[in-house]
């Protein structure tokens, strides 16, 4: 699965760096990263991460631009 961030629409909350921390990581205040091809085993984690989002600025699957699996 790959995920794209909207990195104008993110605050800098962390949601997803505490929800998936193999995935996104939170430098500085409010620096995110993050990996756009998510691993099988990180899958559910990205997906709640993505739930999560107080602004929604996490896309998945085919959301993302890519095949959803």
């Amino acid at each position: 699965m790959q995920i794209v961030v909207d990195l104008n629409r993110c605050q800098g909350y962390a949601q997803c760096a505490f929800l998936a921390p193999q995935v996104f990581q939170l430098h500085g205040e409010e620096a995110l990263t993050y990996a756009p091809a998510v691993p099988d085993d990180q899958l559910e984690r990205v997906r709640g991460a993505a739930t999560a989002c107080p602004v929604q600025a996490i896309l998945a699957g085919e959301q993302a631009g890519a095949d959803a699996g």
